[in-house]
């Protein structure tokens, strides 16, 4: 790998680290919430709201790792952990949307024009479960970048490389 790809892939990771860490629209909400909430609700129901804001807060994604990134494209492997699963015991069909949602915008991150741009159309075809425990791959690619619109492609495969799902994510970005 060039001293370029390589210097692209370390800020793509440092990029992916603060990603998964940072407080993001939930942490406002939640606080929004709490505040009105204060007011209207009993004991009960508040202590109900705040095991639920825990597992939200509890419920992001530090364990994802990227394997490489560069050109437009990139590619992150994760395992499914407890956290991520739905009530059918495999990887949640909204884990599986926010992972094509951050990985394709990582990837387009990494494009020439290295923006992030804002989400107009994502499409997500589920075919096959994930189990806790298993490893995936999340492969995002730029498959075209105009002046106002990047189009990207996010499959998710198992260790086997059987497709698990496949994203479609449009995303405006300027003019």
């Amino acid at each position: 790998m060039s001293g370029a790809g390589k210097n692209s892939l370390q800020l793509l990771r440092q990029v992916v680290e603060y990603g998964t860490k940072a407080k993001g629209f939930e942490t406002v909400l939640n606080q929004a919430c709490a505040v009105h909430f204060e007011f209207i609700l009993n004991d009960y129901v508040q202590i109900i709201y705040r095991v639920i804001t825990l597992a939200m807060s509890q419920s992001r994604s530090p364990h994802i790792k990227v394997v490489s990134g560069g050109e437009g494209t990139c590619v992150c492997k994760l395992k499914v952990t407890e956290n991520d699963q739905n009530r059918g015991g495999t990887l949640h069909g909204g884990m599986i949307a926010t992972l094509v949602d951050a990985v394709s915008t990582w990837a387009l991150l990494t494009s020439e024009k290295q923006t992030a741009g804002v989400s107009v159309d994502m499409n997500i075809s589920y075919m096959k479960a994930a189990k806790v425990g298993e490893d995936i791959t999340i492969d995002a690619k730029t498959l075209k970048l105009g002046n106002r619109l990047a189009f990207l492609t996010v499959d998710i495969t198992n260790n086997d490389g059987q497709l698990i799902a496949q994203g479609k994510h449009t995303k405006f970005i300027g003019g």
